[in-house]
């Protein structure tokens, strides 16, 4: 059988695709479309037929058309497929009929008298809205107050609606049986053919004439019948392309044909969504090929950046997985993809699609991407730099000290990269200790406003991680020209300190200087360097001694001495699936993070007098002495419980940058950060201001410009904490997930938060953790507890007490 045939209406420019009802439907191309071949084809000439009462129109210039004589425009289909296969249809030409329909239809200009108000009563068919996105068909039961109406609908629901609900009344239906929905809707999509919108479209346009649902279901199915009349308004409600409502009353609305010129442009843009539709299920079917390949299989991350398309797509779900989308249409994109892998609208969603694809590691740190922290230096940058490594000029060479006699100690975790400061020491012929503090000097090669300089003030800090360091400066400067090295001669800036006997400062001195370091020690190294107590390493205990009378001394001037027990957290191959952890726990007890700490605050209060004496414009750093005394913390036990309640009452920091600040919580007068110049730009700021007094020069910066640089630089170091944390407690619940689930951890209770819920101190690892504890237990004890349930991706942990 013939699926279909075309025909051209009365408008000789006006061209439609008649289907049978049985024929699949044909690709809705604009008339103007039409391939050119079939618009030159040859017409048939046609033999009388009584069953389709042709009339010969050639005297009016048709050119042997046909007019046809119909009720509908299936009649018309189903005549003309019994002529084609009667062995009218000659091969390769197109027939041209004219289609007379009776359908007495009105203008545009009487559409008011069409609608006619229908009063709502039992026993009636209609359809509703039951939300957003559900429309249905039930039958009218019994009103449910003054206006609502209880439906029983196609689903086998009761349930009350508005009348505002309803969408439309089938026509000609009383008292319907509820148990004949499912049926009606089946006949109806049985006679569905959206084809046949488009004929009654061009006839509508020709005569400029609007139409109701039942006048469009005479025209297409021959019959107002209420089944046709349904699906006469199924086809409208779903049409967007050919007919715009005109009027709408109540539960009827008129439809006017909408221009040939506007439904070439919603065809085409009908044709353009399905295209991306198309595309993009292409691409949701590439995506689940690759998430259901192998780890080891899964295409590189650079793969998905060859086609354009394809690279917008990913970037635009890496941008939404990072709520950092750059404009609508990027997350909108992101919806689509996520609604076509049916995944829900998340975030979390986004992430694990790029985790599953292979474009980011398992373990991808999200907050660095979501943070855009700067991973990698700009060129221009690394240019610079280099040009410094190739001809390292010293700029105080003429003004150094020579103090590379001395026995020098730099001690630091065992994964620093940047050394920047150093300690020496001995004992006065007084009984007096004299300390060095050196600290690596990089302003003698980098100045304030040069490239470099504006790159580490953006940074304002070396972000370090448990998977990475991403440095202030280009790494190459940072770790071969700027640090500490063994063995080496390094430039610095040497702080030297006699101390009396009570730790108090007897005077001091700050100079440009050299050094030689002797040593590059870890905690642990030092730790057991001070307890063999070996008489070489005399001036290590010296130092160490010197740290005991500093530390004594500050706690007599109100110094709050909190050293919580904190785990540390270095993997060495992250981009693995079960990449290597490895656990460090810091005990700023410990004798060598005593020492290394105590001279740190020591040169920060000399530089703070120095710059007070001389009138320097720096970044005083102080903090207000709380409000609560310590003895009020005395009744908590002595350790982490005591130390975690004294932390809840510190006062935040403030700085001042022409005079210092007293300290509360280090209980000194004054206090600046200058030993990590490499690594902190704040550091690097206080350096700038003393080399320029050292040099009998102004210092480059006024105390208002400080002001200015380090407001912006601080929310940068912030920044770095929140990163470095909330990376280091990804790991920790890592850690804890792979770890057996018969093994216990010892727990210290710090507080409880509600009820018997408490806040841990995990002894074994340094982590703090929450758990419903017994009853009986209370702050200070100390508890067991095994893991539940980790989840880092989720930042979840579970603990129970056992």
């Amino acid at each position: 059988m013939i699926a279909a045939m075309k025909t051209t209406m009365t408008s000789t420019t006006t061209t439609a695709i008649l289907h049978s009802a049985a024929a699949p439907p044909l690709p809705t191309t604009p008339p103007r479309f039409l391939p050119a071949q079939l618009q030159r084809s040859e017409r048939p000439r046609f033999h009388p037929c009584s069953a389709l009462k042709f009339r010969s129109d050639s005297s009016r210039g048709t050119h042997g058309c046909v007019r046809f004589c119909s009720c509908s425009v299936r009649g018309i289909v189903e005549c003309v497929v019994r002529a084609v296969e009667s062995g009218w249809r000659s091969s390769g030409r197109v027939v041209r009929v004219r289609v007379a329909n009776r359908v007495e239809l009105v203008k545009s200009g009487e559409v008011g008298e069409k609608v006619v108000k229908q009063e709502l009563r039992e026993g009636l068919l209609l359809e509703f809205k039951k939300d957003a996105e559900r429309v249905l068909l039930a039958v009218l039961r019994k009103p449910d107050g003054k206006k609502n109406w209880i439906v029983y609908d196609q689903n086998g629901v009761t349930s009350s609606i508005k009348p505002q609900q309803i969408t439309y009344i089938v026509p000609g239906i009383e008292n319907f049986n509820r148990t004949k929905i499912s049926e009606f809707i089946r006949k109806a999509e049985e006679k569905m053919d959206s084809s046949l919108l488009e004929f009654a479209w061009v006839e509508l346009l020709e005569k400029n004439k609007s139409v109701t649902v039942e006048e469009l279901a005479q025209m297409i199915f021959g019959s107002a019948e209420p089944l046709e009349s349904y699906c006469a308004h199924l086809l409208l409600s779903k049409d967007d392309i050919y007919f715009s409502t005109l009027n709408n009353r109540g539960f009827y609305s008129v439809f006017a044909p909408r221009p040939a010129a506007q439904v070439d442009k919603l065809l085409q843009r009908k044709f353009a969504r399905e295209a991306a539709k198309k595309e993009l299920q292409e691409f949701a079917q590439l995506l689940k090929s690759c998430r259901a390949m192998p780890l080891q299989g899964k295409p590189p991350k650079n793969s998905w950046m060859t086609e354009e398309r394809i690279w917008y797509r990913i970037k635009s779900l890496e941008a939404y997985a990072i709520d950092d989308c750059e404009d609508d249409e990027q997350e909108k994109t992101a919806e689509m993809i996520l609604h076509a892998m049916k995944l829900s609208k998340q975030a979390s969603s986004a992430l694990k699609l790029l985790i599953d694809i292979g474009y980011f590691p398992v373990h991808v740190d999200i907050e660095v991407l979501r943070l855009n922290i700067p991973t990698e230096h700009p060129q221009e940058v690394l240019a610079a730099a280099e040009e410094l490594l190739s001809d390292p000029t010293d700029l105080d060479k003429e003004d150094r000290k020579d103090l590379t006699h001395l026995k020098v100690y730099a001690i630091d975790v065992d994964e620093a990269d940047e050394l920047d400061d150093a300690l020496s020491a001995t004992r006065l012929q007084d009984g007096k200790i004299k300390v060095w503090i050196h600290v690596a000097d990089p302003t003698c090669l980098v100045q304030p406003g040069s490239l470099l300089d504006i790159e580490a003030r953006s940074r304002g800090t070396s972000f370090f991680l448990p998977t990475a360091t991403y440095p202030m400066f280009p790494e190459r400067l940072a770790m071969n020209e700027m640090s500490l090295q063994q063995g080496k001669v390094c430039n610095v800036v040497t702080v030297s300190v006699v101390l009396h006997s009570d730790g108090s400062i007897a005077e001091y001195s700050v100079d440009n200087a050299i050094i030689r370091p002797t040593y590059m020690l870890v905690y642990e190294s030092a730790d057991e360097l001070i307890y063999l107590n070996l008489e070489e390493e005399a001036e290590l205990r010296i130092l160490s001694e010197a740290a005991m009378r500093r530390f004594r001394w500050r706690c007599e001037h109100g110094a709050c001495d909190v050293s919580l027990l904190e785990g540390r957290i270095k993997v060495s191959n992250p981009d693995d699936p079960e990449p290597e952890i490895n656990l460090y726990l810091e005990d700023r007890d410990a004798p060598s993070m005593r020492l290394v700490s105590e001279m740190m605050i020591l040169c920060g209060e000399v530089i703070a007098d120095f710059g007070w004496v001389n009138l320097i414009p720096l970044p005083y750093r102080g903090q207000p002495q709380s409000d609560t005394k310590l003895s009020s913390f005395y009744h908590f036990p002595e350790g982490p419980a005591r130390d975690s309640a004294m932390c809840k009452v510190m006062r935040a920091a403030e700085y001042d940058f022409m005079n210092p600040i007293h300290h509360g919580a280090l209980g000194i007068p004054g206090y600046v950060q200058f030993t990590s110049p490499i690594r902190r730009y704040i550091d690097l700021l206080a350096h700038y201001q003393v080399k320029a007094f050292l040099r009998g020069k102004e210092p480059p910066f006024s105390a208002g410009q400080l002001e200015s640089i380090t407001s912006l630089v601080t929310m940068n170091f912030k920044m770095s904490k929140k990163l470095y944390h909330s990376s280091l407690r990804y790991w920790m619940l890592e850690y804890l997930r792979r770890q057996p689930k018969e093994k216990y951890f010892r727990a210290v209770i710090l507080r409880f938060i509600k009820d018997r819920n408490a806040a841990l101190l995990l002894v074994e690892v340094g982590f703090q953790a929450s758990a419903v504890v017994s009853h009986g237990v209370k702050i200070g004890d100390v508890i067991l507890v095994k893991v539940v349930r980790a989840h880092p991706r989720e930042d979840y942990l579970s603990l129970e007490e056992v």
